[in-house]
């Protein structure tokens, strides 16, 4: 598989399990519904969609934003409210896909910080815990 194809699944998972994870936080009544079968549904097709989208602008000159870290996460939380509205539209379309993408880019933010550098901080907070 060519790099640049790499590079793409690669950021398709990515972009996959930040939405996803997004979507159940924020759906109404997310933590009592956490095992709901149809609230995974729509969470992973919010997941699917702006994992698509977000693989599909890596054609497009939008693509240097991924190299930023904040333009990262504003991209994400874009295509997440996105992806969002698409996976449920009937309702509270609006505020909840505002909220889904808002925390979505915050989970891409933070994501960023923690796993950069082959997850670094990570480590290094893992050897502190475990001495």
């Amino acid at each position: 598989m060519p790099a640049n194809w790499k590079r793409r699944l690669r950021l398709f998972v990515q972009r996959f399990w930040q939405p996803t994870s997004a979507c159940m936080t924020c759906m109404p009544g997310s933590w009592s519904n956490i095992m709901s079968l149809a609230h995974w549904t729509l969470a992973l097709k919010t997941g699917l969609f702006t994992g698509l989208l977000a693989v599909l602008l890596t054609f497009t000159p939008f693509a240097k934003l991924y190299s930023n870290r904040y333009g990262n996460a504003l991209v994400m939380g874009g295509l997440s409210a996105i992806g969002d509205a698409y996976s449920h539209p009937s309702h509270y379309t609006f505020p909840e896909a505002l909220l889904t993408g808002t925390v979505s880019g915050l989970i891409t933010l933070g994501a960023s910080f923690l796993f950069e550098d082959r997850a670094r901080r990570l480590r290094a907070l893992w050897a502190r815990i475990v001495g």
